[in-house]
């Protein structure tokens, strides 16, 4: 115990060190960032039999170092997101060996955000069971005998006390689940909604829904009751999603986060690992958002918690010595997808959803340092365990890290937005407002 504790201390103060390194060199940072034509050039010039040559059919080691390693570079010193990534590109940084990846995120990390920084969200479920989905892992689904029962709509008090109780603990976002398919017929459930969003931005806290599919009339209804982001992850890669859902197609997914996005609202967009997927599958996920006209500001990452009653639950236990259901995620598999998320989503905040609790304090660490930046905490994560506050305040004290502020997201979002029609629009809105307020 003595060791461990040296140790933690040791880590503790080195990563103390980096923070003030990262403040130091604030100044030097503009020097080394490349435009998105001068990172094409550059990648094309250093590496391009990596970045253009045909993806193998199986995931194999570059047979250039050399070129890989410029490719890292060139998106270590890239100036803002890109949107025109490649697989090949993708998949190439993705296969760098971990150290290396985790090194090369934690430097484009510091670029955007403050390494010591991470945001606490707390998630409550205002609706259990009875989904009509057949999602493969979802406890919540009424095809499933989980042992989840179906209930109304939890109260606007009820849900705002949750939010008072989050926001005490340190919360600065709060998130509403809802488990239904989406929001046709419902005009009193998303009434309540709308007051539920009004409460939690009232209390000072970002606000977060997930409810399924909705309208662009619906995302306007939510963003004109303050609404800062809706959730809608696509789960996995295109092609792997049939074996997932059969109850609701990719691109009614992708259809759903275009609503929320020309709303104006924040998107909150990531996925699933433990599916059955492959790397390939892995990379082809990243693709699909790192490709889209603008990154989602949020990009959760689940560990499959695989339940029993649930089809992937079922073939779990069926494999599990015990019988009972296992998770085949290692952490090797979540550092290597946060670290490579970092780096081809450079401005979105990374959280660390379901399944951080089976992750230890010291790999929750290691994904902090390759780029993770928010975590789910409080009492429970919609049907499955969640790690405390009180636990979480206590890992943040031993490695030097600190709650995220809610104006700290403000830069990010900038950079996040460069050069998009987002960001355009940004920029208008601000000029706007700074005319009426010298007017």
């Amino acid at each position: 115990m003595r060791n461990t504790h040296q140790t933690l201390k040791r880590a503790a103060s080195l990563y103390s060190t980096s923070q003030l390194r990262y403040s130091a060199s604030s100044t030097l940072r503009s020097q080394s960032r490349l435009s998105h034509a001068q990172f094409r050039s550059l990648s094309s010039a250093a590496g391009s039999q990596v970045v253009n040559s045909p993806a193998p059919n199986k995931y194999q080691k570059p047979d250039s170092f050399a070129g890989r390693n410029s490719l890292l570079q060139a998106t270590i010193a890239a100036d803002a997101p890109r949107n025109d990534w490649t697989k090949e590109e993708i998949r190439e940084i993705y296969q760098t060996p971990l150290m290396e990846l985790v090194y090369s995120a934690s430097t484009l990390h510091r670029r955007f955000f403050d390494p010591a920084s991470v945001q606490l969200c707390t998630l409550m479920n205002i609706k259990t069971g009875g989904c009509s989905e057949d999602c493969s892992y979802c406890a919540q689904s009424s095809r499933y005998k989980t042992g989840v029962k179906a209930t109304k709509i939890s109260s606007v008090d009820e849900v705002l006390q949750a939010a008072k109780i989050a926001k005490e603990n340190g919360s600065t976002r709060f998130c509403m689940g809802a488990a239904w398919r989406d929001m046709r017929g419902r005009k009193t459930n998303l009434k309540n909604i709308k007051a539920m969003v009004k409460g939690v931005r009232e209390l000072g806290m970002e606000a977060c829904v997930t409810l399924g599919m909705i309208d662009q009339n619906q995302a306007a209804e939510l963003r004109d009751a303050g609404l800062t982001a809706y959730n809608h992850n696509v789960d996995t890669s295109r092609e792997y999603y049939p074996n997932v859902i059969t109850t609701r197609t990719y691109d009614e997914r992708l259809t759903t986060i275009n609503n929320v996005r020309q709303a104006g609202i924040h998107v909150c967009s990531g996925g699933i690992l433990g599916l059955g997927e492959d790397d390939a599958d892995r990379v082809s996920f990243l693709y699909t958002v790192a490709t889209m006209e603008s990154h989602p500001e949020s990009f959760p990452i689940n560990a499959l918690v695989p339940i029993k009653g649930t089809p992937l639950g079922d073939a779990s236990a069926a494999k599990s010595e015990t019988g009972e259901p296992e998770s085949t995620v290692t952490f090797h598999d979540t550092v290597r997808m946060v670290a490579t998320a970092r780096l081809v989503l450079p401005g979105s905040v990374i959280r660390l959803a379901a399944g951080r609790i089976n992750l230890t304090e010291s790999e929750q660490a290691l994904c902090f340092m390759a780029g993770a930046n928010a975590i789910f905490t409080g009492e429970k994560m919609l049907t499955t365990p969640c790690s405390g506050w009180d636990e979480d305040k206590a890992m943040f004290d031993r490695w030097g890290l600190r709650p995220m502020l809610p104006d700290e997201l403000h830069g990010s979002e900038n950079r996040q937005h460069a050069g998009t029609e987002v960001g355009l629009e940004q920029e208008r809105a601000d000029a706007v407002r700074m005319a009426s307020s010298s007017a």
